[in-house]
């Protein structure tokens, strides 16, 4: 099971170079490699403040990418441009809430819960890593949103098409399941061994668009995604960063080194 031969990723920024531009060097050296997290804007609350809006993400996503070497940096959302990708050496889109389903022609189902601020600024950073061949690993939402970047459509709710909700059995609570990885794929060699996963997610790709799909659930929900012809990107539709052992996290970060 393969995505179309679409020649590449769409999106708001259509005239972005081809997969194999490069990045320009930068001019100091660092010890770790930067890792984008892109982050939420969400009620929260501490010490003294309550449902205060902030800009946060997961601890588990910083210390899996900690723990494999990387140094991570929050990026929340914005827009007004991508700058800031030249200075990162990867990104990790984390997940989150749902892809608005304009950006893959269908109309909005009342279950779907969108976050249009996210949408636009991580479509933005996606354009601009693309054009610098930067590596990217996508986690859950970010798998979703790698797929609608390269013209592929979603599942609005799962449930209605695979009859179970156990990629999402209760609020806060994560699902675990089999999964099988295409042989000779790169998410194959990264994740040798790993034969089941946890998840978090009532959505899910439909069509891949330009990726190729290269792992799949029993129920056959696709579990993740590839680019072959880029220096790393990779989709994951579970939570890697609260597991003991985040292999695609550590791949990210072992890519984004320099040299």
């Amino acid at each position: 099971m393969t995505g179309s031969a679409r020649p590449g990723p769409v999106g708001d920024h259509p005239g972005h170079p081809p997969a194999r531009a490069l990045r320009p060097a930068g001019t100091g050296r660092r010890a770790r490699p930067l890792i984008g997290i892109t982050g939420y804007v969400e009620p929260a609350s501490w010490a003294v403040w309550r449902d205060v809006p902030a800009s946060l993400v997961p601890q588990a996503y910083v210390r899996s990418v900690t723990a494999a070497g990387g140094r991570a940096v929050v990026l929340p959302p914005d827009d007004l441009d991508a700058d800031v990708v030249d200075v990162l050496d990867g990104l990790l889109l984390a997940g989150g809430a749902d892809v608005g389903p304009e950006r893959y022609g269908q109309p909005v189902d009342p279950r779907t819960e969108p976050r249009p601020d996210r949408d636009a600024g991580e479509s933005a950073l996606l354009a601009a890593a693309f054009a610098a061949d930067l590596p990217v690993l996508g986690v859950c939402r970010g798998m979703q949103l790698l797929a609608v970047a390269y013209g592929g459509t979603l599942h609005q709710h799962l449930p209605d098409v695979v009859g179970h909700d156990r990629h999402r059995p209760a609020p806060g609570v994560y699902g675990a399941h089999p999964v099988r990885f295409a042989p000779g794929s790169r998410t194959a060699t990264v994740l040798a061994g790993v034969e089941r996963v946890n998840s978090y997610h009532h959505q899910g790709v439909a069509d891949p668009g330009g990726l190729t799909v290269t792992g799949w659930a029993d129920d056959g929900v696709v579990e993740a995604v590839e680019d072959p012809a880029r220096r790393f990107l990779l989709g994951v539709q579970w939570h890697p960063e609260n597991d003991d052992d985040p292999r695609p996290v550590t791949a990210l970060v072992r890519a984004a080194r320099p040299g």
